[in-house]
């Protein structure tokens, strides 16, 4: 993630900031004032009617003194905060409940016209210039016998009216400015809890493109971003992995290719310039034979293991007696056994024990595991080779009393071309391809393999099959 990334987020908020104030001062202050005065109009209005009913009308019904009304006036003049006109229908002020001698002293507004006010209640302005500060002017007719014979008109200055909404207003600019702090909030724990993870992601990806995956991310949270940075640190370890093991795998392969070519064009150049003479010439053209058979193996073995690697081969899946396949196996090694005077000891569940698997891969599986156990057991010794069943599965075991594997190998010996230093005496004619041919072939079907051992007791793998339906 670029750093420009965090600007824009930053410049976005500061743009929030700003829109939310300008839509305060605007929008939310118009509509706001728009409220109070409808409201407060509303009030008055409801004001005006009560004395216009009440005291107005008494008065016109010659029920109460205009003096008694300029008294009723006054006190609701001092509740209200407004002026109370008592207008005639020609726009004479008969009674003005903030003008003590109005009573005595009558005054007309000029150009009076209630028509003036529409089809509403009220008005704002100096309402016919009366008034040097603007007035919301409400009005309620005074009706005596269903006609009109004057008006209450209510003055209250709209400062008081805006008074209440700069209250209103100040609480909300409070909580605009509270919410815009909570989004500074927000957005400093989106620093910490998501833009310094995703851009040491971003900087650990870049090291990784350079083909450095030494680097581990240092992000430890049980979310989204903490599964993404272990993921990225897994795919590290198995890339720096990958490339410890294509660098083994290349020393390897050229140390196992070397050693015989050297061999072979020595003793050839040696045959070429009389160096080995003619009668020993075929015991160096056998040892040429061995080693050209070793790089045929080893070779083999590359082809086998690459197909298997690809996740793409094809298994040919059958039903087949595994006891059966343990039974003819064995005997290929016949030869070997005696020469080393090993014994088998077959414990098998059964006469026949059907799985369901590749059968010519099966028996390749077989024959690498018996040939290990052979090659790594002592001589006048006995390899034990189990069948059992359970839940639903078949687990074969090759058992061998040999030198057994060093536990700082035990993960190891699936590795291509792994060898552990006591084999190394041992398997002059191995290519440390044999394991891993093993594993590949197994995790193909889907199954698994295990090794127990001990050094110097012995060695027991023990992998699973299908058993079969039928």
């Amino acid at each position: 993630m670029r750093r420009t990334l965090y600007l824009k987020m930053l410049i976005g908020f500061l743009i929030y900031g700003i829109l939310g104030f300008l839509l305060i001062a605007t929008f939310t202050n118009h509509y706001t004032s728009q409220y109070l005065e409808k409201k407060e109009a509303s009030n008055l209005y409801r004001e005006a009617n009560l004395i216009a009913n009440n005291y107005a009308k008494n008065y016109y019904n010659h029920s109460m003194e205009l003096a008694e009304l300029e008294t009723q006036l006054n006190t609701l003049d001092t509740y209200l905060s407004a002026d109370i006109w008592i207008v005639d229908k020609n726009g004479t002020i008969l009674l003005d409940s903030s003008d003590e001698s109005s009573i005595n002293d009558t005054r007309s507004i000029d150009s009076f016209d209630i028509s003036d006010f529409g089809n509403q209640y009220y008005g704002i302005g100096t309402f016919y210039d009366s008034f040097e500060e603007t007035q919301l002017s409400v009005f309620a007719p005074i009706t005596v016998n269903y006609k009109v014979r004057g008006y209450v008109i209510i003055h209250k200055p709209m400062s008081l009216v805006t008074k209440n909404l700069y209250g209103l207003m100040n609480i909300s600019y409070v909580t605009q400015l509270l919410l815009f702090l909570g989004t500074i909030v927000i957005l400093a724990a989106f620093t910490f809890v998501v833009y310094i993870p995703i851009h040491r992601i971003t900087k650990a990806a870049k090291e990784y493109a350079a083909g450095s995956f030494e680097q581990q991310i240092p992000v430890h949270s049980n979310d989204e971003i903490g599964y993404l940075t272990a993921s990225f640190n897994y795919m590290a370890n198995e890339l720096n992995t990958l490339e410890d093991d294509q660098r083994k795998f290349v020393s390897n392969v050229s140390h196992d290719f070397r050693s015989p070519l050297t061999s072979i064009k020595g003793y050839i150049e040696a045959m070429l310039d009389g160096t080995i003479p003619v009668e020993m010439q075929e015991k160096y053209l056998n040892i040429i034979l061995f080693e050209t058979e070793r790089l045929n193996k080893l070779t083999n073995s590359l082809l086998e293991l690459n197909k298997f690697g690809t996740k793409g081969v094809i298994l040919d899946i059958s039903d087949f007696d595994i006891n059966n396949m343990i039974k003819m196996t064995v005997q290929t090694f016949e030869g070997k056994c005696k020469e080393k005077r090993i014994s088998f000891n077959l414990i098998l569940t059964g006469k026949e024990l059907f799985v369901t698997a590749d059968y010519d891969k099966i028996q390749r599986v077989l024959y690498n595991l018996i040939d290990n156990a052979i090659k790594f057991s002592h001589n006048d010794s006995a390899i034990t080779i189990e069948t059992t069943e359970k839940n639903e599965k078949i687990f074969i075991s090759v058992k061998d009393t040999g030198i057994g594997i060093p536990k700082d190998s035990i993960k190891k010996i699936w590795e291509r071309f792994y060898k552990t230093d006591l084999s190394r005496g041992k398997d002059k004619k191995g290519t440390g391809l044999g394991l891993a041919i093993v594993k590949e072939i197994v995790q193909a079907h889907d199954e698994n393999i295990n090794v127990i051992s001990t050094e110097g007791v012995g060695t027991e793998f023990i992998f699973t099959l299908p058993i079969a339906k039928k």
